[in-house]
């Protein structure tokens, strides 16, 4: 990675959140959001933060957030999802790599991401730096850097990203894998259902 390269850290929350039936961003089991649990892990690797929604979150998160780090979803990209809010930082910040950690991961430790910056910094010639977790990558917990993302929008403006997901995302750039032990696979929970919430 080139530490030139500012490093922005991005709280995922732009998903419908179809499964859960409210916004997960703003959940608030306990004291503070998910969406700022997540902001306050990625704050203590000392990285600025900023918020990833769509257009119809705007009115409520901005009750919550300063509404400059509220980077909306840019409705002239034809994509939908995480890659969605990931090009769309990237066009605002286009020299930036990006720290991305998805709102619905409340069980995420902060150890983690601070091994994922490290792992990232050690082995600094790939385009993106992620975990796997049983052969599989956790694309919503990782760093993309800036060349990583400027190729995704460059295939996209061209009209040759022939998948909008994370994981075809990733088989078209040079990404660095990590694999979770299996103790530490309970923390990328993805919690999506209220049975889910309730189970924690």
């Amino acid at each position: 990675m080139d530490n030139a390269a500012v490093i922005k850290a991005i709280v995922l929350c732009g998903g419908i959140s179809r499964r859960m039936g409210t916004d997960k961003g703003l959940l608030k089991p306990e004291e503070k959001t998910w969406a700022a649990t997540a902001a306050d892990k990625l704050q203590q690797l000392s990285l600025p933060v900023l918020y990833s929604i769509n257009q119809q979150q705007f009115s409520l998160y901005k009750s919550y957030f300063p509404v400059a780090e509220l980077i909306i979803d840019d409705e002239e990209l034809i994509v939908k999802g995480p890659l969605s809010g990931l090009l769309s930082i990237h066009k605002k910040y286009p020299s930036n790599n990006l720290l991305v950690l998805a709102c619905d991961m409340p069980l995420m430790q902060t150890s983690l991401l601070k091994t994922l910056l490290d792992m990232a910094l050690s082995n600094p010639n790939f385009d993106a730096w992620l975990y796997k977790n049983n052969e599989e990558p956790e694309p919503l917990c990782a760093i993309y850097s800036a060349n990583a993302l400027a190729k995704t929008l460059s295939l996209l403006q061209q009209g040759q990203l022939k998948k909008f997901s994370m994981k075809y995302m990733l088989e078209q750039i040079n990404a660095f894998y990590f694999p979770l032990t299996v103790e530490q696979q309970q923390y990328f929970r993805n919690i999506n259902t209220h049975a889910a919430l309730n189970g924690l």
